[in-house]
């Protein structure tokens, strides 16, 4: 089964957001800090989400979003300088929980040694923001339309699919298997599904979970 994780996100804006519905909707757990009151009532009215109004850089509003519990925490606020202090807060109280930090490319060298991944700003869209925050093992390249993904998929060791030709997998209906990691060659039925190697296909959102219990285990 693709495992879920608990993800805090600071910075409830655009970004932040749009980050945390997306990773909701995959089915992870996700704590939203924002200190902006408006901010706040504006994500309750859209969607239901865990939201606590106040500063991510404060301990005791890290602990109430149960940092010591979380696998990522990831500060997509509009302002480096915070993002960073937000995530080294975070590392004092829970030294294995994964940092994520939105920074300006101008600061990448300066700042990307304290953090496990950043994003900047241009290209910060909640769905290259998601794929850094659950790492790099499955990521959703793009909406081909509003209902296809194209998904980058590491194939784990022991899952049903792996080390097995495309034609010998059930994959469900709503499912294309494009080509393998090099890319030199579209997928064929005697392609063979490696363990460890990435795969683009592309998935009907109703079919995401089995195809990635298929191709994760």
């Amino acid at each position: 089964m693709t495992q879920k994780l608990d993800i805090v996100i600071a910075g409830g804006g655009r970004v932040g957001s749009q980050t945390a519905e997306l990773l909701a909707d995959r089915g992870n757990d996700v704590t939203i800090i924002e200190r902006d009151v408006d901010t706040v009532d504006d994500i309750a009215e859209k969607w239901m989400a865990t939201v606590i109004t106040g500063d991510a850089t404060d301990p005791n509003i890290l602990e109430q979003a149960d940092i010591e519990n979380a696998d990522v925490i990831a500060a997509l606020t509009g302002d480096t300088g915070l993002n960073l202090a937000i995530c080294m807060a975070a590392k004092e109280l829970a030294p294995g929980v994964r940092t994520v930090a939105r920074i300006d490319r101008a600061s990448a060298e300066s700042y990307a040694r304290f953090v496990d991944a950043v994003l900047y700003p241009e290209r910060a869209g909640a769905r290259q923001a998601a794929n850094e925050i659950v790492g790099s093992d499955v990521q959703t390249l793009a909406d081909v339309t509003s209902t296809l993904d194209i998904m980058d998929i590491r194939v784990e060791e022991g899952a049903p699919a792996a080390d097995k030709q495309l034609s010998d997998v059930r994959f469900p209906a709503g499912t294309l298997v494009i080509s393998g990691e090099d890319g030199d060659r579209i997928a064929r039925p005697d392609t063979t599904l490696e363990a460890g190697r990435r795969y683009i296909v592309a998935v009907e959102p109703d079919v995401v979970d089995e195809v990635l219990n298929l191709l994760r285990g």
